[in-house]
């Protein structure tokens, strides 16, 4: 709209707010000159551009190495731009204008060419495979997410589907049909998960992840511990009490409950079943490890048959422990003990496995022998950062035998942390863009399978190289197609 000032005028307004204004100088201007605020933003915003057309636009030089496709992937994947970001980077950085659509299109392209490398994935092996969902913005729909446990690599990754046994085995058979043979199937208990591996190949080879049992028993010792330290200061406030008492000062508010012998007695109570709950957890977790030593002449180790008892005698004093509790935690125990009821067969199932290469160990090297190797193993992070390093230390006639059971031990799945890693990738992308396409997926998903690990016991390899590929591609963006010098 057309404002009644001339032009002389609004070249002063203009030259007075382009030349560092002080605090209130808009609004100073707005009142005296009877011109709105977003109209002097508006013809300041078009004075600075009439003098940088006029002046000369500095324009920073493009790399010789890098071509426009490289720059917008790059800034998409490893900087988790949205497509605003990479249009602004360009052109503030690189002097490139680039609009929305043309952003778009490069990206479109590239996950087409994404998808098509994910479809001719080959694994050589039988793999492990961890299974979980990512829930989106969408009622009821999730990612569904299919990687490999001991290399991180990313088999299938699929956009928001109902969740569902359905879905889960459309996607299983994708991989059969894809060729990717799977060894064993892990996941956090899901029932549609659960569904389809049931399904497709049978429960016997499916894990139950062992880090969800361990979450859910320690928020139930955390709402114990509260419940402690709530009777604690109440034991507090009753002492405090009985002493004004004692003195004949008056008490303020209301009385309490309890009396303070009673109030001692509830502190105890609840505090003898916090540690006795506590103890109980702890013994969860150690039969759950890998390898249970138990330096015993008669049983240097638990088997899977054993820790099953073990596990038996922990229901039962955790179901004795429910009624001791108060009222309202009472149904926080029961809860604790169906969870691991319900979750002790599949949970134990890695244990199973290794029942065979422990006891052909134990008749080589003896069960004293097996059950050192187990304490040093558990051990290792403190005498070898690796079981090879452990290997130099032993004696070299138990090496053989000894390499073979510590492999073993190594490969032994019982947790599904690797699909986990993958959701705190995908995480801050759907923070930036709220959906992710098929396509957006797979480019996701090939960055992955290709990055380096910086650090750890694996640095230096990607997941496709420790999946054993024979991908001559040691780049993402050469595997999409691009140039390696660009790359």
């Amino acid at each position: 709209m057309n404002h009644c000032s001339t032009v002389e005028e609004r070249i002063h307004m203009i030259s007075q707010i382009m030349a560092q204004p002080s605090h209130g100088l808009v609004s100073q201007l707005s009142r005296t000159h009877q011109v709105a605020r977003q109209t002097l933003y508006r013809w300041s915003a078009t004075g600075r551009q009439a003098l940088e057309e006029a002046l000369g636009k500095p324009v920073v030089p493009i790399k010789q190495t890098a071509t426009v496709p490289t720059l917008v992937l790059n800034l998409l994947i490893e900087t988790h731009a949205s497509y605003r970001g990479i249009q602004s980077c360009l052109r503030n950085m690189h002097g490139i204008d680039l609009s929305l659509g043309t952003i778009a299109g490069i990206i479109k392209e590239a996950g087409q060419r994404a998808q098509n490398w994910l479809e001719h994935q080959r694994a050589a092996t039988p793999r492990p495979l961890a299974l979980d969902e990512q829930y989106s913005s969408q009622r009821g729909k999730a990612y569904l997410n299919v990687i490999d446990v001991h290399s991180g690599q990313v088999w299938a990754t699929v956009p928001p589907v109902e969740v569902d046994g359905d879905s889960w085995t459309l996607v299983l058979w994708y991989l059969q049909e894809q060729g990717v043979s799977r060894l064993s199937t892990v996941s956090d208990g899901g029932r549609a998960i659960q569904q389809a591996v049931s399904q497709v190949q049978g429960d016997e080879d499916h894990q139950r992840d062992v880090w969800h049992l361990f979450h859910v028993a320690a928020q139930v010792q955390g709402r114990l511990d509260r419940a402690v330290k709530t009777e604690q200061d109440r034991l507090v406030d009753r002492e405090r009490q009985a002493q004004r008492e004692a003195q004949g000062e008056r008490i303020r508010g209301r009385r309490p409950k309890a009396t303070l012998s009673k109030q001692k007695a509830l502190l105890a109570q609840v505090s003898s079943v916090a540690d006795g709950v506590r103890y109980l957890c702890q013994e969860l977790h150690t039969l759950l490890e890998v390898v249970v030593p138990w330096f015993d002449p008669s049983v240097a180790w638990l088997n899977s048959d054993q820790r099953q008892g073990q596990m038996t005698t922990l229901l039962d004093l955790l179901d004795e422990l429910a009624p001791k509790a108060p009222a309202g935690l009472q149904g926080q125990i029961q809860m604790l003990s169906r969870q691991i009821r319900l979750a002790v067969p599949h949970t134990l199932l890695f244990a199973r496995r290794l029942d065979a290469i422990q006891e052909q160990a134990s008749r080589a090297l003896g069960p004293e022998a097996v059950a050192l190797l187990a304490w040093a193993w558990l051990r290792r992070a403190i005498l070898a950062p690796t079981s090879e390093q452990l290997l130099q230390g032993i004696d070299p006639s138990w090496r053989a035998v000894a390499s073979d059971l510590l492999l073993a031990w190594d490969q032994a799945v019982r947790a599904s942390s690797a699909v986990e890693n993958w959701h705190s990738i995908v995480r801050p992308h759907l923070a930036v863009h709220r959906k992710l396409s098929a396509g957006f997926l797979a480019l996701l998903a090939l960055w992955q399978n290709h990055r380096i690990a910086p650090r750890g016991l694996h640095e230096g390899l990607s997941p496709l190289q420790r999946t054993g590929s024979t991908s001559s591609d040691t780049t993402w963006l050469a595997a999409l197609g691009y140039s390696a010098l660009a790359a």
